[in-house]
C-alpha cells in the first residue's frame, strides 16, 4: 500500500473523529489507490460504494489540508464524482 494511501486512511479518520458517515464512500486517487469512507470510518480498500470521487494525488492532499475546496475543485475538473452527489456534498463538510 503506498504512503499517500495510509497517510489519506490516518487523515480522514482524525478528521471523522467520533462522528460516523452515513453511507459510503470511495476517494480514488490516480496512481496511488483507493481509501474507503463508511459508518466504521477510513480504510484502504476498493470496495463499492454509493458514490466515488476520483482526483490526483496533489489534488487530494490538497483537500486533505485544507488548501482546495472540495466543490471548487469538482467545479474545475480536478474531482470526478460518480454516484450520489448529496453523499458527496456531505463529504465535502467532512473534509472542511
Amino acid at each position: 500500500m503506498s504512503d499517500i494511501i495510509d497517510a489519506a486512511v490516518t487523515a480522514l479518520n482524525e478528521k471523522l473523529g467520533e462522528d460516523s458517515f452515513e453511507g459510503s464512500a470511495k476517494f480514488v486517487i490516480e496512481g496511488e489507490g483507493a481509501v474507503v469512507i463508511d459508518k466504521d470510518g477510513a480504510r484502504a480498500g476498493d470496495d463499492d460504494t454509493d458514490v466515488t470521487l476520483t482526483a490526483d494525488a496533489e489534488t487530494f492532499e490538497a483537500i486533505l489540508e485544507g488548501e482546495q475546496d472540495p466543490t471548487a475543485a469538482f467545479m474545475s475538473g480536478k474531482l470526478s464524482v460518480d454516484g450520489d452527489m448529496s453523499l458527496a456534498m456531505q463529504l465535502g463538510s467532512v473534509l472542511a
